[in-house]
């Protein structure tokens, strides 16, 4: 591979030495990787993107205007907010994803570095549990630094994760088989993580909403094998406390922190990006930092928000502020209490039933329903044959399908009118029934959608980038004229489109089907549910993040290690309090020992004093005893005195 000389251009705060050989010779290395991961996504970007001679200021590598790289010897920044490069003329260069940077963490875990330490994290969720791998250098002093915590990678760089099947309910009628069905996740993990770093390895086994639908009486059982077994197997900390059912709240928390951890938002020193006032509890001044993201994830069954909340606000009725105590939650990253710049305040709601399938199912009993109601009110035949359909305006024009439900079936025929379609889905923001959350009613903490950024996950980011191919920032004019396109051709065109491999490699059938349906409510969902303005500019769909997909674990065991820290912080304080002692000791300590002699001889003295006094007191004492007895007169006998 060809490369340029490297550049001696410096950027302020960079270093200008030069690298050694074999300094260049480990960069000329990862600059291989590090091309191949930037060609792997430049041949899905059309024209091919280039760099021409630009350092990028993460990883260290330049690229020159044959797309080949080079290492950067002076490049010391790290930025995290994506690549940048610069057109070659005649060359578009659009900013690559946020995902194609930090490769620097995608290589293997240095196990011999016997500074790492290691953390686990047992997601124990419905359909199957994973075992998680992180590992941390020492902690690098600064109180208000969190730890740096990353997924652990083996030796052919791949994430250290483990998956087995079904969830761990499926011990709920025998709880005394929970540690033999965790032994296969636990082994991987104790397999992959030093042993003689196995005794101080944080083990947390955390499980979600398959353990949730369990009775109370079944989750303890579970819980208790675990906690009573599993220390019997393995050396790991591991200790009641480790192993919980966290509920929704607790795990929307925890993505939140994940998301974060991973964008650099809780890095406070960089003061170029952009920031938000925070006021916090009875603080007089407010706190100024860099602002964090909230996210949007719609998977197939439920709908979660999560975002930071910078001041508390009022409330318009006590009914208000008790359904916000719910589903707000304020926590310390940071590893000192006394600390407030890691302390956040974050609302979070999940709503059951607004998930991208479950609401198609919601949505096909609505039109079922209503299409019966009102056959039978006007003597009608529509959907009862497939000769008289109904005319499904969310499904592509021509398309053909049946919807059964409890022995009624109803034939369907495809009509592609989005916009038709967005307006009927509308009441179904209202919720599946009165005892769920209602979207449309639901409390939300205010957002400043003027100073604020999401970014949304699985079906906000299926939806407008497996066949629509917007995916990244989020434009609600160009989403809804690509999806009213879209919607408007007709099947067998959508179908020849995606047997040509037209979409995405993620796409299936059931995505080209139904995504008419889903972009339609995820439109409605973002806009009527939550209220964002349609020129809301700081919105961003993505799968993975930084190349890699951020799980709720990374935020469970930021949050479980926070203080930590501390075993770094406290021998640093001691130290440098031993050296001052040393300096001062020299000095003063002669001075503190005669003083301690002066004490002792002074406390004889007083000592000998009064013994000296009370020994006067004693003789003048028998003085005047001698002087009472030769007063005293002695009395005759009895029976003897004058005659008579």
């Amino acid at each position: 591979m060809q490369r340029q000389p490297p550049s001696p251009v410096q950027e302020e705060g960079q270093s200008s030495a030069v690298p050694t050989p074999k300094e260049f010779s480990k960069e000329r290395e990862r600059s291989t990787t590090v091309c191949q991961v930037l060609q792997a996504s430049w041949d899905s970007v059309s024209p091919s993107p280039c760099w021409t001679g630009e350092c990028h200021q993460l990883t260290g590598i330049q690229q020159d205007s044959k797309c080949h790289c080079a290492p950067c010897p002076t490049t010391r920044r790290r930025n995290r907010t994506g690549l940048h490069c610069t057109p070659a003329e005649g060359r578009t260069c659009p900013t690559l994803p946020l995902y194609l940077a930090r490769v620097e963490e995608l290589g293997a875990t240095d196990t011999e570095d016997a500074a790492l330490s290691y953390g686990i994290v047992v997601d124990c969720g419905s359909s199957g549990s994973r075992v998680f791998v992180y590992f941390w250098p020492p902690h690098n002093g600064n109180p208000h630094d969190l730890l740096d915590i990353k997924q652990m990678r083996d030796e052919s760089s791949h994430p250290v994760v483990k998956k087995i099947k079904p969830g761990i309910s499926v011990v709920a009628a025998t709880p005394e088989r929970a540690t033999p069905y965790m032994r296969p996740l636990l082994q991987f993990a104790a397999a992959h993580v030093p042993a003689e770093k196995h005794k101080e390895t944080p083990l947390y086994i955390l499980c979600t909403a398959g353990m949730r639908l369990l009775p109370e009486r079944q989750q303890a059982a579970i819980l208790e094998d675990l906690v009573r077994n599993v220390p019997l197997e393995f050396d790991f900390l591991f200790s009641k406390s480790h192993a919980e059912v966290i509920s929704g709240k607790q795990e929307g928390v925890y993505a939140w922190i994940g998301i974060n951890f991973v964008l650099g938002r809780f890095e406070h020193e960089d003061e170029e990006d952009a920031v938000v006032t925070v006021a916090l509890g009875d603080q007089v001044e407010s706190l100024v930092r860099k602002r964090t993201v909230g996210i949007l994830d719609m998977g197939g069954a439920s709908l979660q928000i999560a975002y930071e909340v910078p001041s508390s606000g009022a409330f318009s009725s006590p009914q208000q502020e008790e359904a916000a105590k719910s589903l707000l939650a304020e926590f310390n990253l940071g590893c000192d209490v006394q600390h407030t710049g890691h302390v956040y305040r974050v609302y979070v709601n999940t709503f059951l039933g607004f998930g991208g399938n479950f609401a198609r199912q919601r949505y096909e009993d609505l039109v079922l329903n209503q299409t019966y109601a009102h056959n039978r009110l006007h003597d009608q035949q529509t959907g009862l044959s497939p000769e008289t359909p109904f005319l499904d305006p969310c499904l592509p024009v021509g398309l053909e399908d049946t919807v059964a439900r409890g022995g009624q079936t109803l034939h369907v025929r495809g009509q592609g009118d989005w916009k038709t379609c967005a307006e009927l889905l509308h009441p179904l923001l209202m919720g599946p029934n009165s005892s769920q959350a209602s979207l449309a009613g639901a409390y939300k903490a205010p957002i400043d959608f003027s100073n604020s950024e999401f970014y949304g996950f699985s079906e906000f980011f299926y939806c407008t980038e497996d066949v629509l191919r917007l995916g990244g920032r989020y434009d609600a004019l160009s989403f809804t004229s690509a999806a009213q396109e879209y919607c408007s051709q007709s099947w067998a065109v959508l179908t020849q489109r995606f047997h040509n491999g037209l979409y995405s490699s993620h796409a299936d059938q059931h995505r080209v089907k139904y995504q008419c349906f889903k972009s339609a409510w995820m439109y409605q969902v973002l806009h009527q549910g939550f209220h964002f303005p349609l020129d809301y500019p700081s919105l961003r769909t993505a799968q993975l993040v930084y190349d890699r997909e951020v799980q709720w674990t990374l935020g469970a065991i930021l949050y479980k290690t926070r203080f930590l820290p501390l075993r770094d912080l406290r021998p640093e304080s001691v130290r440098q309090a031993h050296t001052s002692w040393l300096r001062l000791s020299f000095v003063y300590n002669h001075y503190l020992f005669f003083a301690c002699i002066l004490v002792v001889v002074l406390a004889i003295v007083l000592y000998l004093l009064r013994l000296r006094r009370i020994h006067r007191w004693q003789l003048r004492s028998a003085q005047l005893d001698m002087l009472w007895l030769d007063e005293v007169v002695l009395l005759p006998p009895p029976g003897q005195g004058d005659g008579p």
